[in-house]
């Protein structure tokens, strides 16, 4: 395969590769990483001395320096573009063959074609992703699985494609630029903007975007930077690119206003990440003691107080500027096999979208295809012939900052069940990981990177801070190792034939350094991926 000058690509080129990783596209990625790859470097730089300053007991409040922007009432973001006009529920998803073809026949206004939570980044499944996208555009994507076959649903309107590319802090190593590893974000970005923009312009609608894991509006500013020049090389009118925000780290929920502000002109929004968002309330804060202790996951709700907070925040800042607020995801997948479980998912899915729509929201997450309906049935009821809420302002919201802080007000408490559910489902949901597949249904719950991020990182903060269980002893690393060993057994059983013990070794060492090494790991995506091929 050809490469421009500079550029060199490691991973194997398998059938039809070469259609995604031309010479020209090639270009374009090492174009995007020769401008900005420093100035990403340096922002990551920046996350991790702020985070040396919480650790060293300081705190998260909105910014002095951006008050003007804040305070400045005529500003507002661009409006909404075609295919984004009415979003009231958003499928999410891997961009793998046959959830292509469900996710843009689901009945969802848009669909989420994630390279990042959902995703596992093994190189076959960011280039057959960025395939599948293609193809689905043209309409030639198929998939048999069986008898069975899938394909898209002629002459109807599918989902409005929206692609998240991988957060900042993640390489591509299978793509070197002048001898370094590209960046994920750019790579994912640039090759489906340059294949896929002017697709996504014949079809009317546009190149969109979910952008992942930022903790900064400078980071937001880089993102626009980007847009501009990629714009500008492809010829392609500028504002025509939408990012819709996810607010899912601490930091980034005392800059949603000045989000948007940088993003203004490509703007298409915020989401309310909830599950990385709780993750990173824990890294924030995981060395400062029982002020920032959350119980365990299952038991943190969206009705705590700090969680209402941000979320009420959400909809007021984005309504205020024009922008749509989008919910996050329910956990709760349905079952087609236990109507009990089916019933009991359907309960906490509606609840939790009832809340959502009633808060103001103009749109919300499913991660099944069966969720599509009820979502939509209980925007539709809000909604009615309305596309959106922008026109509900949410005046009567006022967030502080010691609102958004207080974590210590969250009920709950930390049994050894809730231990035990970390390590099990950490351990499975790596395993599943490190084989290829990022989107895992485990006990009738849709984990992904994020909520296998909270059960490692809830281990650590409990051990770090000598917490005792509420019908146990404390928390500590030879407990919680002699727990890893009993629940490991415990799958085994239940696996059967179907346990890969080279799988399951890889997910244990992993978990271990995650979870029980002093040193805790920014991302466990990170040496996760240092393991793959």
């Amino acid at each position: 395969m050809q490469a421009p000058e500079g550029v060199r690509v490691t991973g194997p080129i398998r059938e039809r590769y070469d259609e995604i990783l031309t010479p020209e596209a090639l270009a374009f990625v090492a174009e995007l990483q020769r401008r900005y790859g420093a100035r990403r470097a340096e922002l990551l730089a920046a996350r991790q001395a702020r985070q040396a300053e919480l650790s060293a007991g300081g705190t998260l409040d909105f910014l002095a320096e951006t008050r003007h922007i804040r305070e400045d009432d005529s500003w507002r973001v661009a409006e909404p573009a075609p295919g984004l006009v009415d979003r009231r529920v958003e499928i999410t998803g891997p961009t793998d063959r046959k959830m292509t073809i469900n996710a843009l026949n689901s009945g969802a206004k848009v669909w989420l074609a994630d390279f990042e939570d959902a995703n596992s980044p093994l190189w076959e499944n960011m280039i057959e992703g960025q395939l599948n996208l293609r193809d689905a555009l043209d309409r030639t994507i198929d998939f048999s699985q069986g008898e069975k076959r899938y394909a898209l649903r002629p002459d109807e309107e599918l989902a409005t494609i929206v692609v998240r590319p991988r957060g900042w802090h993640l390489d591509e190593k299978h793509i070197e630029v002048d001898g370094r590893a590209c960046s994920g974000s750019l790579v994912d970005f640039g090759l489906y903007f340059f294949h896929c923009a002017k697709r996504q312009l014949a079809k009317g609608k546009g190149p969109y975007f979910y952008l992942p894991k930022m903790e900064s509006h400078l980071e937001a500013r880089l993102w626009n930077e980007v847009f501009v020049t990629a714009q500008e090389l492809l010829k392609i009118p500028r504002g025509t690119i939408r990012a819709t925000v996810l607010i899912e780290t601490y930091p980034a929920a005392f800059e949603m206003e000045e989000i948007l502000y940088e993003l203004r002109e490509h703007s298409a929004g915020l989401n309310a990440g909830r599950w990385d968002y709780l993750f990173s309330v824990i890294k924030k804060f995981r060395t400062r003691g029982r002020d920032y202790l959350l119980p365990e996951r299952n038991s943190v709700t969206m009705t705590a107080p700090f969680m209402r907070a941000y979320t009420e925040l959400l909809v007021r800042t984005c309504h205020k500027r024009g922008a749509h607020a989008i919910g996050g995801m329910a956990a709760f997948i349905p079952s087609r096999k236990d109507p009990e479980v089916n019933a009991t998912a359907l309960e906490k899915v509606r609840a939790d979208k009832t809340r959502e729509s009633g808060d103001g929201f103009d749109g919300s997450w499913v991660a099944h295809p069966d969720l599509v309906p009820i979502c939509r049935e209980v925007f539709d009821g809000v909604l009615g012939d309305r596309p959106n809420q922008l026109d509900r302002k949410r005046e009567d919201v006022n967030v502080s900052a010691a609102d958004l802080l207080a974590v210590s007000k969250t009920p709950g408490e930390i049994t050894e069940a809730g231990l035990r559910n970390n390590v099990d489902v950490a351990l499975r949901y790596l395993a599943t990981w490190m084989g290829g597949n990022g989107a895992v249904a485990i006990h009738n719950l849709m984990e992904d990177a994020a909520t296998a991020e909270i059960s490692r990182s809830q281990i650590w903060q409990w051990i770090h801070n000598d917490v005792r269980l509420a019908d146990g002893p404390v928390v500590t690393k030879a407990l919680v190792e002699g727990i890893i060993d009993e629940e490991l057994a415990k799958i085994s059983e239940e696996l059967g034939e179907r346990f890969d013990v080279e799988l399951y070794a890889q997910a244990t060492a992993l978990f271990k350094e995650v979870a029980l090494d002093d040193d805790f790991a920014e991302f466990l995506t990170l040496p996760a991926y240092a393991r793959m091929p």
